[in-house]
């Protein structure tokens, strides 16, 4: 039996790591974009790396970040994947994942068909692709809360592996995977009790939910 890979994005303390490793989650999410109200100073990531360290794999999110902000980080957080949040291109995505020898995701925002079809150009460049809502211009690029329309990945069939993000909560997740067949999904917001606040019970349940889908 297969089932989708589970990403907490957005862990800020020791409490809501150790939910995750509880869970059974694959993977957390570690946010480096200073405007989120997620976001992790260097040494905060340190801290929780040497706590993750064996028991669960570490994303970096990025938005748009220069070398030396994705260097210090990629350090810091002990990182096994850099995710790219941000207008980076094919050629960008190549350059860090050449730069810094980890596999890297690029997050994909949709809100229709030709924001699909767009990941055909990043064969070759990523490593994984996570579809996510489109935000609102102004707004954070992710963890809002918002969905797009599933039934777009229905029929999807890219060169990459690939994951959902984008609204999942504990309720939806399971329909969510049944309906994309993705093999990973990514929640932020959707296990929080405010913007920032992780609640170890929702993460707990969100990954019982995935799991059993």
């Amino acid at each position: 039996m297969t089932y989708a890979l589970v990403k907490i994005c957005g862990i800020s303390s020791p409490a809501t790591l150790a939910a995750c490793i509880a869970a059974r989650a694959e993977w957390v999410g570690f946010n480096f974009f200073p405007p989120s109200p997620r976001f992790l100073t260097s040494a905060a990531a340190a801290g929780l790396a040497g706590r993750a360290q064996g028991a669960i794999r570490k994303a970096g999110v990025f938005v748009d970040a220069e070398d030396a902000f994705l260097a210090e980080a990629v350090h810091a957080g002990r990182l096994d994947a850099i995710q790219l949040h941000g207008h980076e291109s094919p050629e960008r995505v190549a350059q860090v994942r050449q730069r810094f020898g980890l596999p890297v995701w690029k997050v994909l925002s949709v809100s229709g068909p030709d924001d699909i079809a767009h990941a055909a150009a990043y064969a070759g460049a990523a490593d994984f692709l996570l579809f996510d809502a489109k935000t609102p211009k102004g707004q954070l690029p992710g963890g809002m809360g918002l969905a797009f329309d599933w039934s777009l990945l229905s029929a999807y069939r890219g060169p990459l592996a690939w994951g959902l993000a984008g609204g999942l909560t504990p309720a939806n997740v399971a329909e969510a995977i049944r309906l994309t067949g993705a093999g990973l999904v990514d929640t932020s917001s959707g296990v929080e009790s405010a913007p920032g606040l992780k609640d170890v019970d929702k993460i707990a349940a969100f990954c019982k939910a995935a799991r059993h889908a």
